[in-house]
């Protein structure tokens, strides 16, 4: 008995014309519940640009060029923490589709 699922999700993208099913990232990378954010990183990475529904967190610090894109907002926060804490300086996290800025202040703690 084969454990291959036939009913694998599937993902689109406009700019690329095409739609891919997700049996990849199940059988060959066992993703499990991530196949569609591991196959979006993929995207992104070879393409330079995200599938079909797909939006990230962007963490941008307000005092140098530094900053991230997260799919997760905990990954985008957690980056913007650790950068506010060692740089002292402040970062904005905000959800792509939004105009909704979160400030994480770089204070003197130490």
């Amino acid at each position: 008995m084969s454990d291959r699922i036939d009913d694998a999700p599937t993902v689109s993208c406009e700019r690329c014309g095409r739609e891919w099913d997700l049996s990849y990232e199940l059988d060959e990378l066992m993703a499990g519940n991530r196949a569609v954010e591991q196959f979006a990183l993929d995207h992104e990475r070879h393409t330079g640009h995200y599938p079909d529904g797909v939006s990230t967190w962007r963490a941008t610090c307000r005092h140098c060029p530094g900053g991230v894109e997260r799919l997760s907002e905990s990954a985008a926060r957690r980056w913007a923490r650790t950068h506010a804490r060692h740089t002292r300086h402040d970062v904005t996290l905000r959800h792509a589709e939004t105009a909704e800025e979160t400030l994480i202040e770089g204070t003197d703690d130490e």
